[in-house]
């Protein structure tokens, strides 16, 4: 176990979180339609705090698994593109307001976190566990972008 690995992976996705500080959700958002089963608004901070520890913790296991240089890189790789494409989906939604640019992003951030979570499983199958909450949130996310698309099919920029 590498606490400064942790650290490290920590930092990055919490800067990806960041980008919600610099576009909150606003009244833009607050006025669209949104389907009934959308989250409540605390859940978004808790559910998301709790997916960068395990998404952080599960990549410093990665890390530190001994397996094949070549096959960490590619399951790092993953990790760091989920992390760009959550990175940008906050300032494309609420910031832009192109739900439907958002709506492409978050279905390549599903695909990244997938795959995160099916190489992590190759090289340690905790780490790869520690990412299906991960995967269960954002395609949770991406019916959720979908749902307020339709609802609102002329609220976007």
């Amino acid at each position: 176990m590498s606490i400064a690995l942790f650290l490290t992976f920590f930092a990055a996705a919490f800067a990806a979180a960041s980008t919600g500080a610099f576009f909150p959700t606003g009244d833009w958002y607050k006025s669209l339609r949104k389907p009934v089963w959308v989250p409540p608004n605390w859940a978004f901070p808790v559910v998301w705090t709790a997916l960068y520890i395990l998404m952080s913790w599960a990549a410093m296991r990665v890390g530190v698994s001994g397996a094949d240089g070549a096959v960490i890189a590619q399951a790092l790789g993953f990790w760091a593109l989920q992390v760009a494409l959550n990175a940008i989906w906050t300032p494309v939604f609420f910031g832009l307001r192109r739900m439907r640019a958002a709506l492409a992003i978050m279905a390549g951030l599903w695909a990244a976190v997938l795959g995160t979570g099916l190489t992590f499983y190759s090289i340690d199958p905790v780490a790869g566990w520690m990412i299906a909450p991960y995967v269960l949130w954002v395609s949770i996310a991406f019916a959720l972008n979908a749902a307020v698309l339709r609802l609102n099919p002329g609220a976007s920029a």
